[in-house]
């Protein structure tokens, strides 16, 4: 294993230096309009003989205000990748089982009459060439395609309604009677999601199946397969074409009870359902073995009946039979560490994503699946029988997305580094090696000069070990003392690591060290360490962020006078914290944030009303709540505030969390700043507008320069 790991080191570094290595050329630093040039690959297909690749592109359009999607595809074995739509909103590629099509979405460039975008809807591309033609003219569009295993026909999903199709063959196509009120009326507790909007629960998302003729000669009819008040998910054909599986939750109201979900298979042409498996946990990516009798799954396992529920359960890898009445069996019980988990940065693809699914070798013996341990992200191989788990790939980078050929013997994989976006590689059955395909960003980061950061760990106050990087600024020089930003992630459930983060390498580009660590509360350090906060968040986690940046200044790196720290979500809750327990810092920008959790708790997207972070409601837990609410220190705080707000944020509303802590400042004539992102939602870091990304970190740096660099800034004076 070792010399596997070296091996594979060597090889990820000798590529990434090519594509980095510039001869003779002077680089300059990163900026943060950068950002308008970045590419980003997501969801790479491989096809089913393994020999081509088709992945979505995506691009900033030249009004900065959004993306621009298409489909291109690479040789499998190497050479250049082309374009294979002109489609600016392209995505979702899947192959065909015999390789000779695609079927993918494209949202139509003309709006509606109203000016709004239209659904998406499922487009043919045939590879021995001519146009994309329309397979579905859904009225609410389609999502979540599957194909048939003969080829025949596509599943999807759909949240379609019968009188969809009368409105659309009367022309009143804008989802509303001409008498229907526009006033809502809720009667659930969840009733709107971040970045969704309000949610309909008239309209749950249903499994669609259309035909695929030998000749396209316009869209063909869809036929629903199944009906009722609940929504399925996570579609998979049986391997004979005869069932459809997928996951559910049947519950009208989940938010009482923890998570959960169930497996359920659909007679594809009677619409007879059945329950084939559950657990008490969530469940999802599911993916049947080769011979059809069994389905892996990830799923996460709730803490069982007894009180006090777990706020993280860590996710392990299950096998079911696929017919009703098996038992599941948890094959990674053994193994503390994330199963189809991740490292958080802000360079995801903006647009096209999505999850990938475990497969399985050809004789059924194994399963492949990506795992996240101490901040980074590999695939692994899983023994079916024992559980037994082997690196297939083992390195300090971010495999986030991944796909197989129907024998599992090659994969496509998506991997980001500390230097790399992300760029696409090959598996073609040796654990250890990896063939790299696209450098999809040389053209831009030959010219940068972009460094790795350095892995540190230290020892918190209880003597916990704690994992954090640091990233420098490129001319860095050993013996002077800089000024520090310390950026804590949210969640607070989730992990920094080895994947590329823009903001980062930009405030280093700026003369900043950065310190970027995995308190107590972070996933891929084992189940324990992800619940150390149950009931005490925020608290022990802010040692753990005190005590790296003593640690950095033990070490003579850091200007004791010259301290920042910020955060987004989780992080913006203990950015507010963090102020409002010590005054060492000069300068802080809390993003998104929460500064009372009893505003939170009535007014977030989704509920507390299990027991995970707080053991009752807070009338029940007054004292709780209080503490544990930044706001309540409100009056402790002298640091120069900046806050960040989605105007669209339905996670972190403002009304909980910035608007209080601006107004409170305000009141006790403390400097503080509130900057509002019109439309934008709790993803402004990572999907938002790309202008609106560019102006965040422009906000968050001119606030430090003000306050760390006493730099001559007079935007937020008053007028």
């Amino acid at each position: 294993m070792l010399h596997m790991h070296t091996k594979f080191r060597i090889l990820a570094a000798l590529a990434i230096a090519s594509c980095f290595t510039l001869a003779g050329a002077a680089k300059r630093p990163i900026t943060e309009t950068d950002l308008y040039a970045f590419r980003w690959i997501a969801s790479p297909q491989i096809s089913t003989d393994g020999a081509k690749i088709v992945y979505t592109l995506v691009t900033v359009n030249s009004k900065h205000d959004n993306y621009e999607t298409s489909l291109w595809i690479v040789p499998a074995g190497g050479g250049a990748a082309r374009p294979l739509t002109s489609g600016t909103h392209d995505s979702g590629a899947r192959w065909s089982p015999d390789g000779r099509t695609l079927a993918f979405l494209r949202v139509p460039e003309q709006k509606d009459k109203d000016g709004k975008p239209q659904p998406p809807q499922i487009y043919l591309l045939f590879m021995d060439g001519g146009d994309a033609r329309a397979l579905t003219d859904i009225p609410k569009g389609a999502g979540g395609l599957a194909w048939a295993p003969d080829g025949q026909s596509v599943a999807f999903l759909s949240t379609t309604l019968a009188k969809d199709f009368d409105k659309k063959k009367d022309g009143k196509d804008d989802g509303k009677d001409e008498a229907e009120s526009d006033v809502r009326v809720i009667v659930r507790a969840g009733y709107r999601m971040n970045g969704e909007g309000y949610i309909d629960p008239d309209r749950p998302s249903h499994i669609w199946t259309v035909p695929v003729p030998k000749v396209p000669a316009g869209p063909e009819k869809a036929k629903q397969v199944t009906s009722g008040e609940f929504s399925e998910s996570d579609i998979a054909w049986s391997h004979d074409g005869a069932k459809i599986y997928f996951t559910s939750d049947r519950v009208r109201e989940p938010y009482y009870e923890p998570p959960h979900g169930e497996i359920y298979m659909v007679n594809a042409a009677a619409g007879d359902i059945a329950k084939v498996a559950a657990i008490d946990g969530s469940i999802h990516a599911i993916s049947l073995s080769p011979d059809g009798s069994h389905i892996a799954f990830v799923a996460s396992i709730n803490s069982g009946g007894g009180l006090p529920q777990r706020s993280y359960s860590q996710p392990d890898l299950f096998v079911t039979p696929s017919e009703p009445g098996g038992t599941p069996r948890n094959l990674t019980v053994a193994y503390d560490y994330d199963i189809g988990g991740g490292v958080g940065g802000d360079q995801a693809p903006p647009r096209g994503g999505g999850a990938s699914k475990p497969f399985w070798s050809a004789d059924g013996r194994s399963i492949f699946v990506d795992s996240a341990e101490e901040g980074r992200a590999n695939l692994k191989r899983i023994d079916a029988e024992t559980g037994k788990v082997e690196a297939i790939t083992s390195g300090d980078h971010d495999v986030f997305s991944y796909s197989a050929t129907p024998d599992g013997s090659k994969a496509a994989l998506l991997i980001s580094t500390p230097t790399n976006i992300g760029d696409l590689f090959m598996y073609a059955g040796v654990p250890g090696h990896l063939d790299r395909l696209t450098h999809i960003n040389d053209e831009l980061f030959e010219k940068l000069n972009l460094t790795e950061p350095e892995t540190i760990w230290y020892k918190s106050f209880d003597g916990r070990r704690v994992q954090a990087w640091v990233q420098r600024p490129p001319d860095f020089t050993p013996g002077k003392k800089y000024p520090l930003i310390l950026d804590i992630h949210g969640g607070p459930h989730s992990a920094y690591g080895y994947t590329f983060d823009h903001e980062f390498q930009w405030m280093a580009a700026k003369g900043y060290i950065v310190l970027y660590p995995n308190p107590r509360g972070s996933t891929s350090y084992g189940q324990e360490f992800g619940n150390l906060i149950q009931y005490a968040y925020p608290g022990d986690d802010f040692k753990d962020l005190m005590a790296g940046v003593d640690e950095l200044i033990a070490r003579g790196w850091v200007d004791p006078g010259k301290l920042g720290v910020t955060g987004g979500s989780g992080g913006g809750v203990l950015t507010n914290w963090t102020i409002g327990h010590t005054t060492r810092f000069k300068a802080a920008v809390s993003q998104r944030s929460i500064a009372d959790w009893r505003d939170f708790w009535y007014t977030a997207d989704f509920t507390l009303f299990t027991t995970f972070w707080f053991r009752g409601a807070p009338w029940e837990q007054e004292a709780d709540f209080k503490e544990r609410s930044p706001i309540t220190y409100v009056d402790k705080i002298t640091t120069p505030l900046m806050l960040i707000e989605g105007e669209s944020d339905f996670r972190t509303p403002p009304g909980a969390g910035g608007e209080q802590m601006f107004r409170a400042l305000k009141y006790l004539k403390k400097p503080v700043v509130m900057v509002r992102f019109p439309g934008e939602t709790h993803e402004l870091s990572r999907s938002g507008k790309p202008v609106h990304r560019v102006e965040r970190l422009q906000h968050i740096v001119a606030w430090f320069d003000k306050y760390l660099e006493d730099q001559e800034i007079h935007t937020y004076d008053i007028n």
